[in-house]
């Protein structure tokens, strides 16, 4: 039986839930066979009706976390909730929860209306509400028109809208999706957050969303949640999250700051962070003063990211691409663009 077998409706296994139920995560913990910790007794509230965004690094263990929401990892501590009921246990069909895979999970031999259906029909869905539902969903993620071709016959962005067609289908309380965007084209992948937000708008459905991709994560996120070696380093609204970065793992992690050693420029012992585009050409009065020889530059289109070397660090600034790149930069920032970190990483609310 494949993953997505797993996750599909069986005829006892049609659960009546609210379109959309709330998760609660209380120290979920999971340890694999051989010793491999994945999650070290995470706490978690994915609000009804939002997007909460799960994103980290490969291995800091977001993929496991959605999979133990949805059943197919069973956690080794702690307990999971969605709606007022413990799900810790139950079988994943009998959860009121629908997974995307990375992957698609369509099955080749299907058309486009079969696959969708299919949950339906090991439901033993009536014919009828079967073919509403599929015509409902498929007009929803217009794709309509494609509902005869076979994955083979579609773009890669239709297979993905097939795939979500087929868990939305099943009208689930929960949606999760495991990277359902990382297989697309870089264009593709923009035009696809957009739909799916709006979609979730549209619907109202609570959403657990992984990636690794950080512009991904705060373009959908209403929630974010950064994830590092199994354990939750900062959770919030995005602006929060990345305005105010609770570590220094979080700052570098999400849009790359300046990390340095506060000795070295004459302040307090600790870290300071400085994201590129809060550095500015020049000097002024009572601002942090930067300068040392250029090292390198990076064309991103509009703008480039030149990279210097202050003392033994090495100092990132954003600057429009059509300005001079001079042998020697000086820089600088104000007070209320520099972050201060303590020597443990964690975030102070002290300004040097």
């Amino acid at each position: 039986m494949t993953t997505a077998d797993t996750m599909t409706a069986h005829p006892s296994d049609i659960v009546p839930v609210e379109r959309a139920a709330d998760v609660h995560c209380v120290r979920v913990a999971k340890t694999f066979a051989g010793g491999t910790v994945a999650l070290r007794e995470v706490r978690l509230h994915c609000p009804p009706g939002e997007i909460t965004v799960l994103l980290g690094p490969s291995g800091c263990g977001k993929t496991t976390l959605l999979r133990c929401i949805a059943g197919l990892e069973t956690p080794t501590g702690g307990s999971i909730r969605i709606g007022d009921r413990d799900v810790t246990q139950t079988d994943p069909r009998k959860r009121g929860v629908a997974m995307v895979f990375q992957n698609y999970g369509l099955y080749p031999n299907k058309t486009a209306h079969d696959n969708i259906e299919y949950p339906l029909r090991l439901a033993r869905v009536p014919k009828g509400e079967r073919r509403d539902r599929v015509a409902r969903v498929a007009g929803l993620l217009q794709i309509d028109h494609l509902l005869d071709r076979k994955p083979a016959q579609l773009s890669g962005g239709q297979r993905q809208r097939v795939g979500i067609g087929r868990a939305l289908v099943r009208e689930p309380a929960v949606l999760l999706m495991d990277e359902p965007l990382s297989s697309l084209d870089a264009e593709l992948r923009v035009s696809m957050r957009t739909e799916i937000r709006a979609l979730q708008r549209k619907l109202g459905t609570t959403m657990v969303y992984v990636t690794h991709d950080q512009t991904e994560a705060l373009a959908l996120a209403d929630q974010l949640v950064v994830l590092r070696d199994g354990r939750i380093e900062h959770s919030g609204n995005p602006e929060q999250v990345f305005g105010s970065p609770a570590t220094t793992f979080v700052a570098g992690f999400l849009g790359a700051m300046n990390l340095l050693d506060a000795q070295p420029l004459g302040l307090a012992p600790g870290t300071i962070g400085i994201r590129p585009e809060d550095l500015l050409a020049g000097e002024t009065p009572g601002a942090l003063t930067l300068h040392g020889p250029v090292i390198d530059t990076d064309l991103t289109g509009t703008e480039r990211i030149v990279h210097f070397r202050c003392g033994q660090q090495t100092v990132r600034i954003r600057l429009r691409a059509d300005d001079p790149v001079p042998e020697h930069i000086t820089a600088h920032a104000l007070p209320d663009r520099i972050h201060r970190f303590d020597s443990e990483g964690n975030r102070t609310e002290a300004r040097p």
